[in-house]
């Protein structure tokens, strides 16, 4: 989700759900330790977050591992499902599951130096390492290094032939591959990512495993996100409207006060909020054409859903003649 769930985003999503465990983008070794930049702030609104790192030598994970404790994330999560060629040639993502002792030694450094979980994105395979021996090998020898939790993306990574774009619908999901890896190590926890977009689909799946994760789906419908702590985590307090979370996202975006920022870098994560109801394609026009250039509409999303309850209020005006 590089670019997509960044602090915004996970401050957005959390006014949604206060039970779903959020990720962050993935961030480099490399970036934390030598980048300039500050690739772990958040805010504290967003617990509980997980960190998810991309490397593979031990002991810049286990370092990195520590800055993301000292920071106060709740877990670190090992990025090896990503596809991309420049995550390929930096040795780390899916291509590590080509080396699951390089895996399980960056989780034996990254367990010694930590208290908060290790845990492991992956796929059920890569190229032509795709038999479930070959699957459950990496997932033992990972493991054996102190892993209990594995994330599991139930389609195979092909990093040679295919784009990562292509690779998002090709080959086809293998949900009953992770139902297998469950039913062989029933103690560890095992998540299922990959093409799940209601949580009915989300509840049939939590009936063979122990975890759901939704991306993209959530990403361009995040009002998904309302029902999860009533339907998944049994919370029967109210469900939050659409409009209290705009109002809300206006009080975060007036109180944000660092430099270069703009409206749209949160209104950007909130373009799906009104899918599927009257008036959404007026909230993402007026987002885009109003959130952007040299002079932003500083009450960007107020206005924004003054638009959307007068189509939705023409509407009925429609519908009750």
């Amino acid at each position: 989700m590089l670019d997509w769930t960044d602090r915004h985003c996970r401050y957005f999503l959390r006014l949604l759900s206060k039970h779903t465990l959020l990720y962050t983008e993935m961030v480099t070794t490399g970036a934390l330790i030598y980048g300039k930049g500050d690739y772990l702030a958040f805010n504290e609104e967003e617990h509980p977050v997980a960190l998810q790192l991309g490397g593979s030598n031990p002991a810049d994970m286990a370092r990195c591992a520590v800055m993301a404790q000292e920071r106060g994330y709740d877990e670190v999560n090992i990025n090896v499902g990503c596809p991309s060629d420049r995550v390929k040639n930096g040795s780390f993502g899916a291509c590590l599951m080509a080396n699951p002792e390089t895996v399980a030694a960056c989780v034996h450094e990254m367990r010694k130096s930590v208290d908060i979980p290790v845990t492991v994105k992956c796929r059920i395979g890569i190229d032509d390492m795709d038999e479930f021996a070959d699957f459950a090998r990496f997932v033992d020898i990972v493991a054996e290094g102190g892993c209990e939790v594995f994330i599991v993306h139930a389609r195979k990574a092909w990093l040679q032939g295919l784009s990562p774009k292509e690779n998002r619908e090709i080959p086809p999901l293998n949900y009953p591959r992770v139902y297998q890896l469950k039913q062989s190590h029933p103690g560890l926890h095992i998540s299922l990512n990959g093409g799940v977009k209601t949580l009915e689909q989300a509840q049939s799946h939590l009936a063979e495993i122990d975890g759901v994760m939704m991306g993209r789906e959530v990403y361009a419908n995040p009002y998904i996100l309302s029902k999860v702590d009533k339907i998944i985590f049994d919370d029967l307090q109210s469900v939050p409207t659409r409009e209290n979370i705009v109002r809300d996202m206006q009080e975060y975006i007036d109180r944000q006060d660092q430099c270069g920022f703009k409206p749209w870098h949160a209104a950007r994560h909130m373009l799906g909020l009104f899918q599927g109801q009257a008036g959404g394609k007026i909230w993402r026009r007026y987002l885009s054409q109003n959130g952007t250039g040299k002079n932003p509409d500083p009450d960007l999303l107020s206005n924004a859903l003054q638009k959307v309850k007068q189509a939705q209020q023409e509407v009925l005006e429609f519908n009750s003649k």
